[in-house]
């Protein structure tokens, strides 16, 4: 079936080059990068440990340097092992290739970990010189950020053993993870997971209905691994935080985003205030519906009058390219290497991993994007988001590796503002009321998912850690029942949500990769519509500080990358201005 759809849209042969990084698992050059990695890391061990406070600006420079390149050249064979596994999960040879890699990196990262012990915890009379000499200026963020974690760093033996379990750890456990949806098969036409969650955006209420008994009947069957793979990762996390004395468990996401904890709680407290515009919404849509009941799988349904027509890969390129190119000449230039020169995966496979994502690969060769293109509107979107990413990457990799690399809050910042792009041209060619109506609820749905839903997740996984760490390994039952919990809060009675949806938090694999993450979506999406207003003000001036925000990387915080668009993140009005934004298109549709 899904050969079948990739002809049709012409996806099929929209397949990345791994080339740029390497021929093959057996490519020799990988084993000759491996070796100068683990032979350069034992160098430095023996020659600079115990020795940092002795060292003088410019070998310090040139020692952090050295650093950088060994970090870029295992970046680069850790991209291809995981890019290399993520189109065939089921592939056993890929995943075995993929964990080799991940313990020969664990192996030279236990060489190299003396190097964040001791300049961490360094005296200040003698690091702040040394961070303030010009021979060091080009790594003086990467360097302040990693005395950030002076206090969470264990002892040299501590962390050379958790380095040398890593392999064994959360790593593996989300490979298991990804290997059970991938190998998972949903419904008498053992379709994918794209393939059901698809479904849900479909005009029969039939099909969706359908679609959620299949997604629901394929989690269940695996429930009791997922549930263990969630409690294990929860215990794992509840472990490093009590050894590395994180007051919370969301403390070091915020200290990994560069951000202060009472930055996140505004954000958060600010978003579930206004859950009120997700409760209307969804009560209009009900009536735009014709329904008596909004049930969970009807949340996605398409209105009537929206564009329903099929999307072909090439009629999304174009429409892609063009949005962008309104905007920046210079954002579509780089957009189209990603299609001309086959750095993104598009047609949906058997054994691919489900969902979207661009990586940052590493500066010395370019991103790499995946979809599974479905050829709807929504996949339009998609393709834009990533792609936002993937500019944003390739812009800031001039920085080099060590400072390319955004927080995660900025880092959702270049593809929500991508998706605005694209929407706004989309709305600009529609001239009827009614099309127009329905075009603008879909957007609001894709802001709902991006502000309050990962919030919302965000209220579950606090919930989720906390009782794990209160009351012991949690049941599916009661992690189902936090799901619910969270979820009804934001939907109120405006969505019914039915005994199917209460195991639907078994497939969100933010949840494991990165604990703490999804309140990023929320904060991107809020600041981009700021931004956005902020374009629309100021028109051309506006263009070059954002292309420069995004060539910055991550080598200052986003405290300071903000400054120059005169945002203030502790500002719960900043937060309240974009939700206002949100709450003014509502009432458009109202």
């Amino acid at each position: 079936m899904s050969a079948e759809l990739n002809e049709k849209l012409g996806s099929t042969t929209v397949l990345w080059n791994l080339g740029d990084l390497y021929s093959s698992p057996q490519d020799p050059a990988i084993k000759d990068d491996i070796a100068f990695c683990e032979e350069e890391a034992a160098l430095l061990k023996e020659s600079f440990a115990g020795k940092l406070d002795t060292l003088t600006p410019d070998q310090l420079a040139r020692l952090v340097r050295r650093f950088e390149r060994i970090e870029s050249f295992v970046g680069r064979v850790a991209t291809y092992a995981f890019l290399n596994f993520t189109t065939q999960i089921k592939n056993q040879e890929a995943g075995a290739f993929l964990q080799e890699v991940r313990e020969t990196s664990s192996r030279i990262a236990r060489e190299t970990v003396f190097f964040d012990l001791e300049w961490s915890k360094m005296d200040e009379k003698i690091a702040d010189p040394l961070l303030d000499a010009a021979e060091t200026s080009h790594y003086r963020h990467y360097l302040q950020n990693i005395r950030r974690y002076a206090s969470h760093m264990l002892s040299h033996a501590e962390e050379t053993l958790l380095i040398e379990t890593a392999p064994v750890g959360r790593s593996s456990w989300t490979n298991l993870f990804e290997k059970v949806l991938g190998h998972l098969q949903f419904g008498a036409a053992k379709r994918t997971e794209e393939e059901v969650l698809s479904d849900l955006y479909c005009r029969d209420r039939e099909v969706r209905r359908k679609a959620a008994d299949e997604l629901t009947e394929g989690l269940q069957s695996q429930l009791h691994i997922l549930t263990h793979i969630f409690n294990t990762l929860l215990a794992d996390k509840m472990i490093s935080d009590r050894l590395r004395s994180y007051p919370s468990w969301i403390n070091s996401m915020n200290l990994a985003n560069e951000l202060d904890d009472a930055t996140v709680e505004v954000l958060i407290e600010a978003a579930t205030s206004r859950y009120d515009l997700v409760r209307r919404y969804y009560t209009v849509k009900k009536q735009l519906l014709g329904l008596d009941e909004l049930k969970d799988y009807d949340r996605y349904a398409p209105l009537p009058h929206l564009p329903s027509a099929t999307i072909g890969w090439d009629e999304c390129k174009e429409m892609v390219i063009n949005g962008f190119r309104n905007f920046s000449p210079k954002m579509a230039e780089i957009a189209s290497f990603f299609f001309d020169r086959r750095w993104i995966h598009a047609p949906v496979l058997d054994g691919k991993r489900g969902g979207a994502f661009a990586h940052p690969c590493v500066p010395e060769v370019h991103p790499y994007v995946m979809v599974n293109f479905t050829g709807n509107i929504r996949d339009v979107s998609t393709v834009a988001h990533e792609l936002g990413h993937g500019v944003h990457q390739y812009l800031a990799a001039k920085q080099g590796y060590f400072n390319s690399s955004t927080p995660l809050v900025l880092a959702e910042t270049a593809s929500v503002f991508a998706e605005l792009l694209i929407f706004h041209d989309q709305l600009a060619l529609l001239t009827d009321a009614g099309e127009r109506r329905a075009f603008t609820c879909q957007k609001l749905e894709s802001i709902f998912a991006t502000v309050f839903r990962q919030v919302s997740m965000n209220r579950f996984e606090n919930l989720m850690h906390n009782a794990r760490r209160e009351k012991g390994e949690l049941s599916d039952s009661k992690l189902s029942e936090l799901w619910l919990i969270t979820q009804q809060e934001m939907f109120g009675d405006s969505v019914t949500l039915t005994d199917n949806y209460g195991i639907w938090w078994s497939y969100i694999p933010h949840f494991l990769h990165s604990p703490g993450y999804v309140y990023s979506y929320a904060f991107g999406e809020l600041l981009v519509l700021a931004l956005y207003n902020l374009y629309q003000t100021e028109g051309e001036k506006f263009i070059p500080k954002y292309l420069h925000l995004l060539s910055q990387g991550g080598n200052l915080s986003p405290y300071e990358l903000l400054q120059p668009f005169g945002v203030d993140l502790n500002d719960r009005n900043f937060w309240q201005g974009g939700l206002t934004i949100i709450d003014q298109m509502l009432q458009s549709i109202e």
